[in-house]
């Protein structure tokens, strides 16, 4: 079901991680493990939205078109213009034409990395990958530096198509920081979230007395004197799993279905859209973090066909609706987006009618947290091949995002070992992002 890429990367890779078992050992242990983080001193109180784009998203056929190029290079697309004066992006995206005032286009970002592990890696971490360390995604990052909200998850993960683009993975964080995983699709007419359901036959008058049966216990240890860290603190993490089953807030955000027609007619009746509005939705439920993994990008064949008819209309019409309404309801500012894959696709169209990995020359779009929108940074050159202007690596766009997020990209973390090691190991904010 799930598949490889054409590298032989295993697409499923970690999907069961963050799945969590509620009231048995699992959320308990989350959570307690959730709360080392209110004693690191947390300061960030945004959220954010990461959309991967697995497989590797093609520069220039999206964001950075080329259509003075020879005809095996430019394509088949043509730029349209935006809402914003001298800004053109592909035929196929009329939707994020109309919210280009909203985000911003990175065009020259480059590293060396053209496989698809190590690339996506690199990505999802801001690090370049090392054989000694392994480093935590964004998700990871921003859950161990903000103030968890009381009735949902911290950080939510929604592998939405079976081709997704990796796992996510709190690397030397350890699995405290690992998501909640969703891994039923939104767009499904009975779409819901296990983790949340009681067990059958499980009520929650059962899960009370159950609950109170280790209030009793606990009281009892506490009698003998017992010292134990953890068990000191398991009434307080009990108590946080049973407020997420007990309390409506975490399931009202789930349920999908509560949004009108109109509304989710507007994101697109497919999986990726839904997950753009389920994304909204949990966002605005308090939840800190959401990444969306939207793979099948690994166009070696059939790259135009791919786009035009699969890819780009979902992509379009999810990310624009997303965009519009964290806008309209006054989110934008407190909620950092990023939407990347691991790099760009070749320059020149190959036999297949297919476009190859690039890590030379890629875009990233940013938006939200006090990202200028309505700009396009750096320049390739003429045949989309390699920064020309303003070249940048994904460690910068790395500490850009933390930035926006109001957390010090070099912030220095200590792995299990004691080894100091900085969030971003190197990289700098692109300034001109918040100009």
């Amino acid at each position: 079901m799930f598949g490889t890429y054409c590298d032989g990367v295993n697409r499923r890779d970690f999907l069961k991680a963050g799945t969590l078992g509620l009231l048995g050992l699992n959320l308990p242990t989350y959570l307690r493990h959730m709360a080392a983080a209110a004693a690191s001193g947390q300061t960030a109180d945004k959220s954010a939205i990461f959309i991967y784009l697995g497989g590797g998203q093609t520069h220039m056929d999206t964001w950075d078109l080329k259509p003075n190029a020879p005809d095996n290079i430019r394509g088949e697309f043509k730029p349209i213009a935006t809402n914003v004066p001298g800004i053109e992006i592909s035929e196929h995206l009329p939707y994020m034409a109309k919210q280009a005032d909203k985000y911003a286009i990175v065009r020259s970002v480059a590293h060396n990395l053209a496989a698809h592990a190590p690339g996506q890696m690199f990505l999802r971490t801001g690090n370049r990958p090392l054989p000694s360390l392994q480093y935590p995604g964004y998700g990871s990052v921003v859950t161990k530096e903000s103030a968890a909200q009381p009735g949902v998850p911290p950080y939510v993960a929604l592998p939405i198509t079976s081709t997704n683009g990796g796992a996510e993975t709190a690397g030397y964080l350890g699995v405290a920081y690992n998501p909640f995983t969703v891994n039923d699709d939104p767009n499904k007419d009975k779409f819901s979230v296990r983790a949340l359901a009681l067990p059958q036959g499980l009520s929650m008058e059962r899960v009370e007395a159950r609950r109170g049966l280790l209030n009793g216990l606990d009281t009892a240890f506490r009698k003998v004197d017992v010292k134990s860290q953890d068990l000191a603190g398991m009434d307080k993490f009990y108590q946080q799993a049973y407020e997420i089953l007990s309390a409506p807030k975490a399931r009202e955000a789930f349920d999908i279905s509560k949004e009108p027609a109109d509304v989710r007619d507007k994101y697109g009746r497919n999986s990726f859209g839904q997950a753009c509005l389920l994304a909204r939705r949990l966002i605005e439920a308090g939840v800190r973090f959401v990444s969306l993994d939207f793979g099948g990008w690994d166009t070696h064949q059939k790259n135009f066909e791919r786009l035009k008819t699969v890819l780009l209309p979902k992509l379009d019409q999810g990310m624009a609706a997303l965009l519009e309404e964290l806008s309209a309801r006054g989110m934008l500012p407190r909620t950092a987006l990023m939407m990347t894959g691991e790099f760009g696709r070749t320059p020149k169209v190959n036999g297949n009618a297919g476009r190859d990995h690039w890590a030379r020359a890629m875009s990233i779009v940013l938006a939200g947290g006090g990202i200028k929108g309505g700009q396009v940074i750096g320049r390739t050159n003429d045949n989309g091949e390699e920064p020309a202007e303003d070249p940048c690596k994904p460690e910068d766009v790395a500490a850009s995002f933390y930035h926006a997020l109001d957390i010090d990209p070099h912030k220095e973390y200590q792995t299990p070992t004691g080894r100091p090691v900085h969030i971003v190991r190197d990289g700098k904010v692109i300034k001109k992002l918040f100009a």
